[in-house]
């Protein structure tokens, strides 16, 4: 007998099952990842509300309910509100039952390629991680001897020559730090997997923030204390957690600002990756802030090694926690607007230890 509802969560592009008044009846696992939204987030939401075609849909599907036949809709951009739109092509069929029922189909056109290159894309950024690396492991070593010297000359100095190898141990040492970033950033050990109560995690990182760089800000806690153990590197998802605090606190206002650190359980939230390979990642972890937001023009490429919306950023924070929680088998998104930028960690739950028989 096969089961209708387990290839519906199998097939690896995004599926959505429309009622008569175009609203979402079902959706698929892909379909979750593509919204970036569970299931019950998104049934009875008008699809035109969720869902941005750059084509005249709603004529489309008028069609194809009063001819009872398929249609294809090719090439067109497609997005959600919280992506950038890519390119795809479009299946619509009517169901016949319920009346007015319509299943749509999203193929995007980015997914082959992504399926083909997907290995050497991955070597080839292991390579330039790698040599990244060996690279500031050679530099900082001239810098450690150009800041001693500077303060060597710096004993026998005074006035505007003072100020000027002051500048050059600055420097050296805004430099270092860059490249223990970069280290750090190429870093290919695996996480330590283990139970982790991420609300222990909340609270060290919450702690050591309002001790430190945070110290302006108010931070809240908004936890679910029903959420089961985590998955993961307690030390890893701490840096984690304290990257995101610390951007937050970078961005706000001097005077001080708010930030939520939000918990729950989303049952139905599964990741399926471009292999085809999916996973249930029900714990959400939201770090919440009312700064000004993301600049528009970097919102999708914010987890992009060396892109800031800050002056003098490195862009390598973010980068690093994106790593790091895919590392874990997570996924992380951001959704932003002045006033509230909320950063999404899904991550996969503690396996269940076997129980004891007697």
């Amino acid at each position: 007998m096969i089961d209708e509802a387990a290839i519906w969560g199998a097939l690896p592009v995004p599926g959505l099952v429309l009622d008569g008044g175009d609203r979402i009846a079902s959706v698929n696992s892909a379909g979750e990842s593509f919204f970036n939204a569970s299931a019950r987030a998104l049934l009875g939401q008008p699809v035109w509300d969720r869902l941005y075609v750059d084509a005249p849909m709603e004529e489309s599907f008028r069609r194809a309910r009063e001819n009872g036949t398929p249609l294809f809709v090719n090439d067109v951009d497609v997005g959600t509100g919280d992506r950038p739109p890519v390119q795809c092509n479009l299946q619509i069929a009517p169901l016949g039952e319920p009346e007015g029922a319509m299943i749509l189909v999203i193929s995007p056109r980015e997914l082959a390629g992504r399926l083909t290159k997907s290995h050497s894309v991955k070597s080839a950024a292991k390579s330039a991680i790698g040599m990244a690396e060996m690279l500031a492991h050679e530099i900082k070593n001239p810098l450690a001897g150009i800041t001693g010297a500077a303060q060597l000359l710096s004993m026998n100095l005074g006035g505007e020559d003072l100020e000027f190898t002051d500048l050059i141990v600055a420097e050296t040492r805004r430099i270092l730090k860059l490249l223990e970033q970069v280290e750090q950033f190429g870093n290919t050990k695996p996480p330590a997997m283990q139970p982790v109560n991420i609300h222990d995690v909340l609270d060290r990182a919450r702690r050591s923030a309002l001790l430190g760089f945070g110290a302006h800000m108010t931070i809240v806690e908004d936890y679910d204390p029903s959420l089961p153990l985590a998955h993961g590197d307690p030390d890893q998802l701490l840096q984690v957690v304290l990257n995101l605090l610390k951007n937050a606190s970078e961005v706000a206002d001097p005077k001080g600002g708010k930030i939520r650190l939000h918990t729950y359980y989303e049952h139905s939230f599964r990741l399926r990756r471009a292999d085809g390979d999916g996973q249930s990642l029900p714990l959400q972890v939201e770090v919440i802030d009312d700064g000004p937001g993301l600049p528009a023009d970097l919102e999708g490429d914010i987890f992009d090694p060396f892109v800031s919306g800050r002056e003098n950023g490195t862009g390598l924070g973010l980068a690093l926690v994106s790593k790091i929680v895919s590392d874990h088998g997570g996924w992380i998104s951001v959704s932003s607007v002045p006033g509230r930028t909320v950063f999404r960690i899904s991550l996969p739950r503690a396996p269940r230890e076997p129980r004891e028989t007697s």
